[in-house]
């Protein structure tokens, strides 16, 4: 790792170098990091290790443990009794993780795409990472570790011959992405949309867009803004630090558009991609993008990373294969056939714009895509409450029942103390002929869970994650013998 001697860590980081347990042979000046890392079980031979103290585990006991792995050093807040190498004494070593991180980033020559929103942002960055990779060396945020422990490490498992790094950037309240933006300072800013995310803490979509654009104060001079033109908040954006904005969306006006959508079910979509050259008759260029994951939704995706694409250089055609090539992710509109069901995996997180692009996917399926010799497939979706919606929560889950209801699925199961709302606003929909069904927890639900899913069935479930609604999936998935 470039220039990640321990003595440029401990300036980074505030803290006291400590070398008298450390072998003569290593050189605090010279020896370079070969990775930091918060868990020692992921210390090798040249590591930092960081000592942090969780809910249930302290760091600070593996320290010897990691001296043992061959570890070049430690971060730590407190000091350990008998040193058996070189040690970093700080006050808060979460802080140190950042602004070790921080000090990273600028000892790289690597371009940064920072993806933020409300909604999409792990699909996103997968489509992404998917496009550019065909042009470059890519690293990309693995899972969702956007927050202010993940986007650190990510950082830090940047290496030199990497070209760009994908970045997902998640926020839930005012300041944070500016401690995100110091870290990654993004060349490339991608935003998906403004949607009801987090409305405890940032109050209405105008705030919403306030802590999002945070992610500009931080941004490389000359960095490149990337906007979804079709959301209303987002098109108000015209100038950034002298840069004008691309927009991409379904409407044709913005400069990187889709036209002749075609939904596919399960199996994805398709449509033509235009991409606009400049300002006015500059022409443009136009390409077939087939997307293989399901859902409307995913057109967004696939024209953001289109436009990630354009500012990286990239030609239409190795934009097209990246759409192409993208694979899916778990618990996010993952389809996963078990010989008994057809389920759509979506319980990784939820809230009202993404219940309902998920709700959609389920109405469009073809009973076709259910499972041969079980007759007509029933559309299921088992759906949880979703959380941080602020004091709107209760309209905001009954306005999903009620979308629910109006659309062509078979049975709605709504799980969870929130979801009485969802339940209720479903049953208020007259001339409905969905079937409903309400349990007051996930427990009571599984409990009767055999009786409401039959063979055959396709079934969306989905939840916000503190619903841990993977626990029900489980179930429905056959153990790998």
């Amino acid at each position: 790792m470039k220039n990640m001697t321990l003595k440029n860590i401990a300036d980074a980081v505030n803290g006291t170098l400590h070398t008298e347990g450390m072998p003569s042979r290593v050189s605090a000046d010279a020896a370079e990091a070969e990775g930091v890392v918060l868990d020692s079980r992921k210390v090798e031979k040249g590591y930092v290790f960081i000592a942090t103290r969780g809910e249930r585990v302290d760091g600070h006991s593996f320290i010897d443990s990691v001296f043992d792995a061959g570890a070049l050093g430690v971060i730590c807040e407190q000091a350990p009794r008998n040193p058996r190498g070189a040690y970093i004494l700080v006050q808060d070593s979460f802080q140190a993780l950042k602004d070790v991180a921080e000090f990273y980033r600028k000892q790289l020559d690597v371009r940064v795409v920072g993806i933020t929103g409300s909604v999409g942002k792990t699909s996103t960055k997968e489509f992404v990472a998917s496009v550019l990779a065909k042009g470059f060396r890519v690293q990309k945020t693995q899972g969702n570790f956007n927050n202010e422990v993940g986007l650190p490490l990510t950082v830090l498992q940047i290496r030199d011959d990497c070209q760009i790094a994908v970045l997902e950037m998640g926020i839930s309240d005012f300041g944070e992405m500016h401690r995100l933006g110091r870290i990654a300072r993004p060349d490339v800013c991608l935003i998906t949309n403004i949607g009801q995310c987090h409305l405890e803490n940032l109050g209405t979509r105008d705030g919403i867009l306030k802590a999002k654009t945070e992610i500009f104060d931080y941004m490389q001079p000359g960095a490149q803004i990337c906007l979804n033109g079709d959301d209303d908040k987002l098109i108000t954006i015209k100038e950034v630090q002298g840069q004008v904005p691309i927009f991409f969306g379904g409407a044709g006006s913005n400069d990187i558009y889709a036209t002749h959508y075609e939904n596919r079910g399960l199996i994805g979509s398709r449509a033509l991609i235009h991409i606009r050259h400049g300002a006015g008759d500059g022409g443009e260029t136009t390409f077939q993008a087939e997307i293989p994951l399901p859902g409307e939704h995913m057109l967004y995706n696939a024209l953001a990373a289109t436009a990630a694409g354009v500012v990286c250089g990239l030609s239409a055609g190795q934009i097209q294969a990246g759409i192409r090539d993208v694979e899916p992710v778990g618990g996010r509109s993952n389809v996963i056939r078990t010989g008994r069901l057809t389920l759509i995996d979506d319980c990784y997180n939820a809230n009202p714009v993404s219940m309902k692009a998920a709700l959609d996917l389920l109405s469009m399926t073809d009973t076709a895509d259910g499972v041969e010799g079980h007759g007509r497939a029933r559309k299921v979706a088992v759906l949880g409450d979703m959380f941080e919606l602020g004091a709107n929560e209760a309209a905001l889950h009954s306005e999903v029942g009620a979308y629910a209801a109006e659309k062509d699925i078979d049975v709605v199961i709504c799980v969870g103390k929130l979801c009485k709302n969802m339940y209720d606003g479903a049953k208020n929909v007259d001339n409905s002929s969905v079937v409903l069904y309400y349990y007051a927890d996930k427990e009571a639900l599984l409990a009767d869970i055999d009786g409401q899913i039959r063979d055959g069935d396709i079934v969306l479930v989905k939840a916000s994650h503190g619903m841990h609604f993977e626990e029900i999936m489980s179930l429905f998935i056959p153990t790998p013998k």
